[in-house]
């Protein structure tokens, strides 16, 4: 890691900031190209202790199901490393080279997630913060995505956007990503395709398995740093 911090390409950013009501615009979606959910040749024996961190969670609003993790490389489970950086306990770090996203934590470690990222999530680096965060967030797309996808008009602003739920694009929770007071449209969120962690899927921000992102939004308070390498 550098010390080096990069400003934010100001192609990614949009006029005045979005609203902080639940209908925030973000480019952010699953395209109508899906990543294939393949099938695994054979089963591992999976440690318990994953097996409980990817498990069922019930008492979300929206219930989530287990994760297979057969699908998912093990590198790409969460854990804590040993991680030395420069940056403060409390910064979230995307490398979008080895599709990791790191917490930094006190003592020189870090907790590490694995994400799948998007054209949106390849487009910048730099350094912003999180303005806010919200529980199964609804999703509205911005007017030229819909330009583009006209099926997409119903989950418009003016049609109040996509209500909360596991096929919602934003998955189980959102973190908003701005720089001063302007909206990047940079999301980190949820996902039910956990298949396609560790994979540069067809659109979208940085996401994180469910069950990842509800763990990474209990501990990030907001006005934390995001940087992108």
């Amino acid at each position: 890691m550098t010390g080096v911090k990069k400003r934010i390409s100001r192609r990614m950013f949009v006029s005045g900031s979005a609203s902080l009501l639940g209908l925030a615009v973000s480019g952010c979606t699953t395209s109508n190209v899906r990543v294939a959910n393949p099938v695994s040749p054979r089963k591992m024996a999976i440690p318990q202790s994953y097996v409980a961190a990817y498990g069922p969670m019930p008492q979300e609003r929206f219930p989530v199901p287990a994760v297979d993790l057969n699908k998912v490389p093990e590198k790409f489970w969460r854990r804590q490393v040993a991680f030395e950086t420069t940056y403060p306990v409390g910064t979230i770090i995307v490398n979008t080279n080895t599709f990791f996203l790191h917490l930094v934590q006190e003592q020189g470690t870090a907790m590490r997630y694995g994400v799948g990222l998007g054209r949106a999530g390849f487009a910048w680096s730099g350094e912003g913060r999180i303005a806010w965060k919200q529980e199964w967030p609804k999703w509205t797309p911005p007017a030229e995505m819909i330009a583009r996808e006209p099926e997409l008009e119903k989950w418009s602003a003016a049609n109040g956007g996509m209500p909360p739920g596991l096929s919602n694009p934003l998955g189980a929770r959102a973190l908003y990503i701005f720089q001063g007071n302007v909206d990047t449209l940079y999301r980190i969120h949820g996902t039910a395709e956990f298949w396609s962690i560790g994979k540069a899927v067809s659109s979208g921000c940085v996401r994180l398995m469910n069950q990842d992102v509800i763990d990474l939004y209990d501990r990030v308070p907001e006005r934390s740093t995001l940087i992108v390498i």
